[in-house]
């Protein structure tokens, strides 16, 4: 068969923005962009938005390309279902057919998975989890989400919702979750929301001067933290180690459960690198069984931080098809 003429519709939802690639059978998008996702109330007007968006880069491939498919990655998306199911970090509440309402409107077959299920494909088709047959995929921006490869297989569950690691429960008693309502979850702490809060309580709680106090309330955000913390400031800092003892101390409790290979960070929340990365390995390390220690490699993803979950869902077309 003849693969040159085909190409799939790869779609990451994201709490804030929606990343869109058109993906050829080696993983090259040859064109994407994004749109936002929170400036829709309901579903129905996100689909008629990225329909209108679409329309014009498909209809420009000519009739000799064929668009097999599209393959979504959504928040609390279910595999076997195709729908989105009571995502927090959606405007959208209930359950949402996702798969059959973009069906209807472009008249294509959808598939859809976890958001991070799909980043954590594409890191192993196209990245750092090339080869690997067990590994954990962290993604850290708006939420905190993961997806779990086990023995080749992406780890999935009876209902399709395995790998919630966002929402475990790392600090009982802890911080109250803006949409879950859970208390001391990870998100709640190693998420871009979760830092702003962080820092937000330290700066409360601390008399000292800091370059965040130049911000308002609503003006401050984790890239403002970044920035403040490579300045030198020390409650940005703090922020940063504090979050990353959280998260090291989770994902000890994670390799301890399926001793992967590696954990592949991934987000934008990664892009404090070494402020993140250093006191995340040190107290992972630190809290883990000796057989463990020492074993697992903690990096970041290789891939861009748009494309990872955009190739990932394109690959659930050249599943569903072939």
């Amino acid at each position: 068969m003849d693969l040159s003429h085909e190409l799939a519709l790869g779609i990451d939802i994201g709490g804030t923005n929606t990343k869109w690639g058109v993906v050829n059978h080696r993983g090259e998008i040859v064109q994407k962009g994004d749109l936002r996702t929170d400036a829709h109330e309901t579903v129905e007007g996100f689909i008629d938005a990225i329909y209108d968006t679409l329309k014009p880069v498909l209809a420009g491939f000519g009739d000799e390309i064929t668009i097999k498919g599209i393959g979504v990655g959504a928040p609390n998306g279910n595999y076997y279902k195709g729908t989105i199911e009571y995502a927090p970090n959606l405007h959208w509440k209930g359950v949402i057919p996702m798969t059959q309402l973009m069906t209807q409107k472009f008249g294509l077959p959808c598939s859809l998975t976890n958001d991070a299920n799909a980043a954590a494909v594409g890191e192993m088709m196209y990245g750092a989890a090339r080869g690997m047959k067990d590994f954990i995929m962290i993604t850290l921006g708006t939420g905190v989400g993961s997806g779990i490869v086990a023995n080749g297989q992406l780890i999935l569950g009876h209902d399709g919702f395995a790998g919630e690691l966002g929402h475990t429960c790392i600090r009982p008693g802890g911080r109250k979750h803006w949409g879950t309502g859970l208390h001391g979850s990870l998100e709640a702490y190693c998420s871009a929301t979760g830092i702003v809060l962080t820092a937000q309580e330290l700066l409360a709680n601390s008399n000292d001067d800091s370059l965040l106090r130049q911000f308002s309330e609503e003006d401050l955000d984790s890239k403002k933290v970044y920035e403040c913390a490579v300045n030198g400031d020390p409650i940005a800092a703090e922020t940063y180690r504090f979050t990353g003892q959280v998260l090291g101390e989770a994902l000890a409790n994670f390799v301890m459960f399926s001793s992967p290979e590696a954990i592949i960070l991934f987000g934008g929340v990664i892009k404090a690198g070494d402020l993140l990365m250093n006191p995340t390995r040190q107290h992972m390390e630190a809290n883990l069984l000796p057989i463990f220690q020492n074993k697992v490699r903690l990096v970041f993803s290789e891939l861009k931080e748009a494309d990872a979950a955009i190739l990932g869902a394109s690959a659930l077309v050249w599943e569903i098809k072939e």
